[in-house]
């Protein structure tokens, strides 16, 4: 193969897993690797990562793609122009300046350890539960990272101690991972993007700088937080001791908002992606809309250092594919996840089963830490197999729930509508393979579900903003692209509106029982 080939690489650090991607100047993937790291469960609701393994995981997958991509003559060495990152967000790291080391485990996203600081910081603030919500689009929630970092600041003496040494820096998984690609204590580069900056709670919505008074508030040292910068822009070159130094890393987005990226998500259209959680969000344009409904304002992506902002509605899912993990590893139900689909098609329905998957509590629109999961309905004719119907059901039914609201919000000419009149929702992440599934998710939706051929638009929306920043691709180049819909699947709704009218009201029914169980003894 020629030297000319141009190439561009995508870093996708997730929740359970961390891939690299290559992929060429046609946005088609020719390498990556893919590789699952631990989960700690120190105590009940509590997760953790260990830094050094997500570090050294993305090590892995980038030495291994990029020999599979060789093996298969690309030339990488000379081809690859650029690298993207995409992290899952909000997970919280504090390590030592001088020494490179963390000063604990990674706080992940959906560990809820700080739910006794949003219940004294909700009676002490003035305006309650929504008293940051003007100034960066958030309620007080244990999902976000300014509470993480408060329980670390009061928890933990190690962080107390370089905080109060100047030797503490905070970052979320971009953060952490820029700063190691980038030399580490031999001068790495301490910054994070718009995208993850606005889902700290400490990132002003309208300047996208950290907000002064909020730091205040919370007594967080501004030292200790990072420099924000666009999502498509050079940031810095890799360091040595990697196997692509000198590479520039180009683009930096959250993952939810690369997938906004790679679904080429214009003002008025949502994507649905469906990983561990699943995460809506709506492109409101260059307004940030407050919600009304449960729902969160954030910026979708700022595509160059002098490009306008797009921001957008979010509501966010705790449990999607983490309960057909939990059928998988905790039950015994299934052997694999992809056996869901074949044991939920030997029922036409749940048999009157709801399942409601809050694990660890619910987010939007219901927000309530004080829920537990459920299952309800249970006869004797309820067997395993409309368990798993049902599981597959309460993805949907809480996609239904956030985009009913982000309508609520966004009005009439808020969303884009195709010529039939109807609004379409790009779905992506893994779950999507699963076409019971997004058959479902039409029914109950009663609008037309479409899934891109390359379903990995995380990782493709981070190689577009780095392709974006060295000249790869235009802007023009890659929305045109994301509406291509040649090899795309659609499905569309089957389901009778009145069926699906008395369905949803069973649901909202089975996620009332929800409320107020976290304090259920042992």
């Amino acid at each position: 193969m020629s030297g000319e080939q141009v190439l561009i690489g995508s870093i996708d650090q997730g929740t359970t897993s961390t891939r690299f991607i290559i992929y060429d100047k046609q946005a088609r993937p020719i390498g990556s690797h893919q590789v699952e790291f631990t989960q700690f469960c120190p105590q009940a609701g509590w997760v953790e990562h260990d830094p050094m393994e997500i570090v050294e995981s993305v090590r892995v997958c980038v030495t291994k793609a990029i020999d599979k991509a060789t093996a298969d003559g690309h030339n990488v060495d000379r081809g690859l122009k650029a690298i993207g990152l995409t992290n899952q967000r909000e997970t919280t790291v504090v390590w030592s300046k001088s020494t490179g080391c963390p000063l604990h485990n990674a706080i992940v996203w959906m560990d809820v350890r700080t739910t006794s600081i949003c219940r004294r910081l909700e009676k002490e603030l003035q305006g309650g539960r929504t008293h940051f919500v003007d100034t960066c689009g958030l309620p007080i929630s244990t999902y976000f990272s300014a509470l993480k970092l408060l329980w670390l600041m009061e928890n933990v003496d190690a962080v107390k101690e370089a905080v109060v040494k100047k030797d503490a820096l905070f970052g979320t998984i971009d953060t952490w991972l820029i700063w190691n690609l980038t030399g580490g204590i031999n001068g790495g580069l301490h910054v994070t993007d718009v995208s993850n900056a606005s889902r700290t709670m400490l990132m002003n919505l309208k300047t996208l700088e950290w907000d002064k008074p909020t730091l205040e508030t919370l007594g967080i040292p501004p030292e200790i937080l990072p420099k924000i910068v666009s999502n498509s822009e050079v940031i810095g070159n890799i360091t040595t001791g990697w196997p692509i130094t000198g590479i520039p890393i180009a683009g930096c987005l959250g993952d939810q908002h690369a997938a906004m990226v790679g679904q080429a998500c214009r003002k008025g259209e949502a994507k649905s992606t469906y990983g561990t959680g699943a995460f809506i969000l709506l492109n409101t344009g260059e307004e940030a809309i407050q919600s009304t409904h449960g729902l969160l304002s954030t910026v979708a992506f700022k595509l160059g250092p002098d490009a306008p902002v797009n921001y957008a509605l979010e509501g966010s899912i705790a449990i999607a594919g983490a309960a057909v993990q939990w059928l998988r590893d905790s039950l015994g139900i299934i052997k694999s996840a992809s056996e869901i689909e074949e044991l939920a098609l030997q029922v036409d329905s749940t048999g009157g089963v709801y399942f409601v998957p809050a694990f660890n509590g619910l987010f939007a629109p219901w927000w309530r830490d004080d829920a537990r999961g459920v299952c309800i309905g249970i006869t004797r004719f309820t067997n395993k197999c409309h368990i798993a119907r049902a599981v597959l059901e309460s993805m949907c039914f809480q996609v239904k729930d956030v985009l009913d609201s982000m309508h609520k919000d966004a009005g009439e000419k808020g969303e884009v509508k195709n010529e039939k009149g109807e609004f379409l929702l790009r779905v992506d992440g893994g779950a999507t393979v699963n076409n019971l599934l997004m058959q479902i998710q039409a029914d109950l939706l009663g609008s037309p579900v479409v899934r891109p051929a390359d379903i990995e638009t995380t990782a493709l929306g981070a190689a577009y903003a780095a392709g974006l920043a060295v000249g790869v691709w235009t802007e023009e180049e890659i929305f045109a692209a994301g509406h291509k819909t040649d090899k795309a699947a659609f499905f569309h709704p089957t389901m009778m509106e009145e069926l699906r009218k008395k369905k949803v009201d069973s649901w909202c029914k089975a996620v009332s029982r929800t409320f107020d169980l976290a304090d259920l003894s042992l």
